[in-house]
């Protein structure tokens, strides 16, 4: 079976003890199902079992002179085993022992990704139903446009890090494929029912049809998955900098006791896991990239693409773990400044409550382009002057016709926008 570890410990499976103690299981179940289906003698297969170990820094040492990884390993192996090690290896090509294994890997290591995108789905979801009334405002381009719950906007995140975690298991379920058919996919000399019999009790699928190794494009998938994850993280750090901003106030990462903001301003409180999250999933879409380019090879297989995966499969998982934990961090302990929100939300006299204001007036009777154009004189006048648009939209005879004093007034009414926001947790989140 896949080698099990506890979640935290992302950077083991991409450590060499890992990959090589996954390179031993293999090698040994190979065996095993070739002693189940009478290829080899079950003595041997159970010497193999009990003997076969091996050494990190022995095999660093004979790759040195052989340069090549995976004979490296089998050199040590063997030597442990003793006259049974023959059987070692006997029919695969080094891509059955490292496609397999990387699988296992990009499995166990999205199983941590997914269960971080958990965690941080839940902690996301307690505030959006801590401040589901919470009002502010709500920008468009970057300005004030109608009023709007910060619990709403959580609840949007709560959505998409969902979509992250059906795309990031369903792109597990993409690469959870291992293969053992020889130097160019014909399985010339290897047993198909043992090939079955090793990526069962590994836990993965067998692929179909393959050259010598398992296409890219799956890796490919599962990078994409992770730089998208990336990208919502980045998007949601990139929302509470912009809350954090000095003229905005609403919204800021936690400060801790004793931390510091700037060696030259003592009273700075800088957005700085925020920014670190916002440039980590620059890296992470790189890498996407990258793995996008390794789909193309020549022939049956070239060795352009291990190079590469080298790097962008453990930099990228682990990055994105670790971004992940974060900003669960950041979440769970999110300043909200409510005050401020509804200073912001009051700031321009009314000026947000136009578009509600403009339906009212149609509704009443005016055409629209009557109506749009009373409520855009009172708000450019309100602008210029700074005298409230309230003020200037009851004093304004027009309306007065249609809507007396208290109907006006009551087009400000900030509960009418936020009439349906309980339905609309009630189904995102049901009861």
């Amino acid at each position: 079976m896949i080698p099990r570890y506890s979640v935290p410990e992302m950077t083991r499976i991409w450590s060499d003890e890992y990959r090589f103690d996954l390179w031993r299981e293999i090698e040994v179940l190979y065996c095993e199902g070739m002693a189940e289906y009478g290829l080899i003698p079950k003595r041997a297969a159970r010497e193999i079992r009990s003997r076969a170990a091996f050494d990190v820094r022995r095999i660093e040492k004979i790759e040195e002179r052989v340069r090549h990884d995976v004979i490296a390993f089998l050199t040590d192996v063997s030597r442990r085993v003793g006259p049974s090690g023959r059987y070692l290896h006997l029919g695969m090509t080094s891509s059955d022992l490292l496609d397999t294994a990387l699988a296992c890997q990009m499995t166990a290591a999205g199983r941590g990704v997914a269960a971080r995108l958990k965690t941080l789905r839940t902690a996301i979801r307690r505030q959006a139903v801590r401040h589901r009334r919470t009002p502010m405002i709500g920008r468009t381009h970057g300005m004030h446009a109608e009023p709007v719950t910060f619990g709403l906007k959580l609840l949007v995140w709560h959505e998409e890090i969902g979509r992250a975690v059906d795309r990031v298991e369903a792109a597990i379920e993409e690469v959870r494929v291992g293969k053992m058919t020889g130097a160019v996919g014909t399985q010339t000399h290897i047993d198909r029912r043992v090939e079955r019999f090793v990526m069962k009790r590994l836990g993965l699928e067998t692929a179909k049809a393959t050259t010598q190794i398992i296409q890219r494009d799956r890796h490919a998938a599962f990078l994409a998955s992770l730089a998208l994850a990336a990208a919502s993280l980045e998007k949601m750090a990139l929302e509470i900098r912009g809350l954090q901003r000095s003229d905005v106030g609403e919204a800021e990462e936690p400060f801790t006791r004793g931390q510091k903001g700037s060696s030259a301003m003592p009273h700075k409180r800088n957005p700085i896991l925020c920014e670190r999250i916002c440039g980590m999933a620059r890296i992470v879409r790189a890498n996407a990239l990258a793995a996008q380019e390794n789909v193309a090879l020549w022939h049956e297989r070239d060795i352009s693409h291990s190079s590469v995966e080298r790097i962008i499969l453990p930099d990228s998982t682990m990055l994105l773990a670790y971004m992940i934990e974060k900003f669960t961090w950041i979440v769970s302990n999110l300043r909200v400044n409510a005050k401020r929100m509804r200073e912001n939300l009051e700031r321009t006299g009314g000026l947000v409550f136009s578009g509600h204001v403009l339906l009212r007036l149609v509704e009443s009777g005016f055409s629209r382009e009557a109506a749009y154009a009373v409520v855009q004189e009172a708000a450019m006048e309100s602008m210029r002057t700074g005298r409230s648009f309230r003020e200037l939209l009851a004093g304004d005879r027009r309306l007065r016709r249609r809507l007396d004093p208290r109907e006006i007034e009551g087009l400000f009414d900030l509960d009418a926008h936020f009439a349906k926001i309980d339905s609309i947790f009630k189904r995102t989140l049901g009861r």
